[in-house]
């Protein structure tokens, strides 16, 4: 856990997260490459004492088997995938794909973040459990 917030919950983490984004997205503005504001995004939450992990190779499992991978964009303080996009406008493929990922990894929330606009556009998703 990092020194910088003593136990978040999952919504303070992901808040917090938004809060680092729009000061990159704010500094840089849109028009740079995802691989950019992702580095922008990783140096900040460092920063700001976070725990980043970028790049992230993770297996995916099929009946207790292993059949295929999927990196991550970012996975911060092992508690919230944060999927990077830098493109015009957001859209539902978009999304799924980073339900897929809490799916596959069993981390319960993720943030879509897109720089590639004149502000920055968000996201939340959350993992869906059997019993829902």
């Amino acid at each position: 856990m990092n020194q910088a917030n003593d136990n978040p919950t999952p919504y303070d983490l992901a808040g917090r997260v938004i809060g680092c984004a729009m000061k990159v997205h704010s500094t840089l503005g849109a028009g740079f490459l995802e691989s950019v504001y992702q580095n922008a995004l990783a140096h900040e939450l460092r920063k700001t004492g976070f725990h980043v992990e970028t790049e992230v190779r993770l297996n995916v499992f099929y009946d207790a088997i292993v059949i295929g991978t999927f990196d991550a964009d970012m996975i911060v303080d092992k508690s919230l995938i944060v999927e990077n996009k830098a493109v015009s406008k957001l859209n539902p493929a978009h999304e799924v794909q980073l339900v897929n990922y809490l799916t596959a990894t069993r981390i319960d929330e993720g943030l879509l973040l897109n720089f590639g606009g004149d502000s920055l556009e968000f996201k939340k998703k959350y993992r869906k459990h059997p019993h829902q």
